[in-house]
């Protein structure tokens, strides 16, 4: 049985288009037959929204079955993950609680390896292709924890003139997680609502490509309202809408990242 790999969806830029990315690569990675399990790491629970409506969400933010509550006690994530609707697709959703998670992981022994800890048996059965991670737009402890846990991470970029920000802070702090989980390597940049007609556009895959150290992968997303349908439908436009132009643009990045991810 292979290995299972663990992706985390990182920046600390806002509106990077960070949790649409991964919940559709998770999605594409489902329908093209591998078993896949999401991790909602985001107190906003926009990626568990992606696959439940929002009574159904704030029912898990509500109760136990959470990230939050496994995090907290470190316990074994398997007793927290969920179905979703999509065949092969598993999530641990989140809750509105993860706003304290800093504070509770503060008093914590070893605080930036409890989710990794959390997650070893679940990695140990292999049951799992992949397991993606979804981070807040923050660098704090929780951010560490969810590099300090992963293979890869992915750095999804909005292709605008304010997509760039911080971006050299988001390299920085990978760095820094590379000190605690050496075998962790950023697998490359997604650019995401791309519009081709804006200059900026053509400025900001300039600037990514002469960025040293730094895939940039070659499929990216261009703006489509059709993704915004899908997410007023509690699910991920290669799901809601196979054909449309959105939802191949993430299958093709999804194989891109499968080929860097699986070398």
């Amino acid at each position: 049985m292979s290995k299972t790999k663990v992706i985390a969806f990182a920046n600390n830029k806002g509106g990077s288009g960070k949790t649409t990315t991964c919940s559709n690569v998770g999605c594409a990675m489902a329908m093209l037959g591998k078993k896949v399990l999401m991790i909602d790491g985001d107190m906003q629970l926009n990626l568990t929204i992606s696959f439940f409506d929002e009574e159904k969400a704030y029912e898990f933010a509500k109760g136990e079955t959470n990230i939050y509550r496994a995090i907290k006690d470190e316990r074994d994530l398997s007793d927290y993950i969920v179905e979703t609707s999509i065949k092969g697709l598993d999530i641990i959703p989140s809750t509105s609680l993860m706003s304290s998670i800093e504070f509770d992981l503060f008093a914590k022994w070893q605080r930036e390896s409890v989710l990794k800890k959390c997650l070893e048996r679940v990695r140990a059965k292999g049951y799992y292709d992949y397991i993606l991670i979804d981070s807040p737009p923050t660098l704090g402890g929780w951010v560490m924890n969810v590099m300090c846990a992963s293979d890869y991470v992915v750095v999804p970029v909005e292709a605008s003139p304010w997509g760039l920000f911080g971006l050299a802070n988001m390299f920085d702090f990978c760095n820094q997680a590379k000190s605690m989980a050496p075998n962790l390597e950023v697998l490359g940049i997604a650019v995401t609502k791309a519009d081709e007609r804006k200059k900026y556009f053509k400025q900001t895959m300039e600037t990514l490509q002469e960025m040293e150290g730094a895939r940039l992968f070659e499929n990216y997303i261009r703006v489509d309202s059709t993704v915004e349908w899908a997410q007023d439908n509690s699910q991920p436009v290669v799901a809601f809408k196979k054909n449309s132009r959105s939802a191949k643009e993430y299958m093709e990045l999804t194989k891109e990242i499968m080929k860097y991810a699986n070398r």
